[in-house]
């Protein structure tokens, strides 16, 4: 949760995912999210999804599901 937390502030500072990648695999290392869990709770944020409770499965599944 602490991750996620800190990718909410990221995304209230107008900070791309890619640079929150960074800032997160910088900081967290080895247990850093993935890069496509990182994506996926960057743009639940930026849509507007506040709580940093519960997991991106759901809403990966459904990405990748959409790019079909």
């Amino acid at each position: 949760m602490e991750q996620r937390s800190a990718i909410k502030f990221c995304v209230r500072n107008g900070i791309s995912a890619a640079e929150t990648l960074r800032m997160c695999q910088k900081a967290y290392g080895d247990g850093a999210l993935s890069q496509a869990r990182v994506f996926a709770w960057h743009r639940m944020f930026k849509e507007g999804r506040e709580s940093v409770q519960g997991d991106a499965d759901s809403f990966l599944r459904l990405s990748w599901c959409g790019s079909l």
